[in-house]
């Protein structure tokens, strides 16, 4: 079961990255949980709004996301997810280039639907 679990959430992240490289604002609402709580890699409290405003505007944007060192840990009906990205993009017209670890915590939120309902972003140093 664990590894059926780990497959599905592979291939949902793979979703979340596609989605954030092309701002699909469709695709991210599906993902995010309404009361998601997002950080960012500037200590920011962001809401899923905020996310998916920043992605409408152009705020946020992503030209390669290379993921590396993902671990993936399941506790019953949560996934927590911690990813290595190389980035190169912008943020709020500053570049956003480097290398971030993302914490992404998945939940079952309805059944057979998985949504992220915390996530905390950090540059590697």
């Amino acid at each position: 079961m664990i590894e059926i679990i780990e497959a599905q959430i592979t291939e949902i992240e793979e979703r979340l990255r596609q989605a954030m490289l092309t701002s699909d604002v469709r695709v991210l609402n599906e993902l995010l949980a309404p009361d998601i709580i997002i950080i960012s890699h500037r200590g920011e409290l962001l809401k899923k709004q905020d996310d998916l405003a920043a992605h409408e505007s152009g705020a946020f944007q992503f030209h390669d996301l290379n993921p590396s060192e993902r671990q993936i840990q399941i506790c019953g009906e949560v996934a927590i997810v911690s990813v290595r990205m190389q980035i190169v993009g912008s943020y709020q017209g500053s570049a956003a280039n480097g290398d971030f670890r993302f914490t992404r915590v998945w939940a079952h939120t309805e059944p057979e639907i998985w949504q992220i309902v915390a996530a905390h972003i950090s540059q590697v140093a």
